[in-house]
């Protein structure tokens, strides 16, 4: 298992700390997404950004199914592609998607917000 990041918010006004891990992360702009491997060091930068990208656990089989051949590039280290922004929107970037928003953690319905941006 991997999570599939997809940034969501820009980073006007936030702070440094915020900036540097979304840059660790491999993050610069919004609608880009990466695929990490799903440990503890990632889980803790993914909870400090967490207002500003939304991520969920991928397998291997949706991976194929939404990237196509561009998969086998994630095996040999980190992925981030640029993606169109969501068809029908995002569904709101300033509350948490338990609330009804985009942001925070998604679980598997991140393969859909995935399909509706390729």
């Amino acid at each position: 298992m991997m999570y599939a990041v997809v940034r969501v918010r820009g980073g006007i006004n936030a702070p440094k700390k915020i900036k540097d891990t979304l840059k660790m992360l491999d993050l610069p702009y919004i609608n880009n997404c990466v695929i990490l491997p799903k440990n503890k060091s990632y889980e803790g930068m993914l909870k400090k950004v967490k207002d500003y990208i939304t991520w969920g656990e991928i397998d291997e089989k949706a991976l194929k199914s939404i990237f196509g051949d561009e998969v086998d590039s994630i095996k040999k280290g980190k992925f981030r592609m640029r993606l169109h922004p969501p068809i029908r929107g995002y569904e709101g970037i300033k509350r948490s998607y338990k609330m009804g928003g985009a942001l925070g953690y998604r679980g598997k319905d991140i393969e859909e917000l995935l399909k509706r941006m390729i």
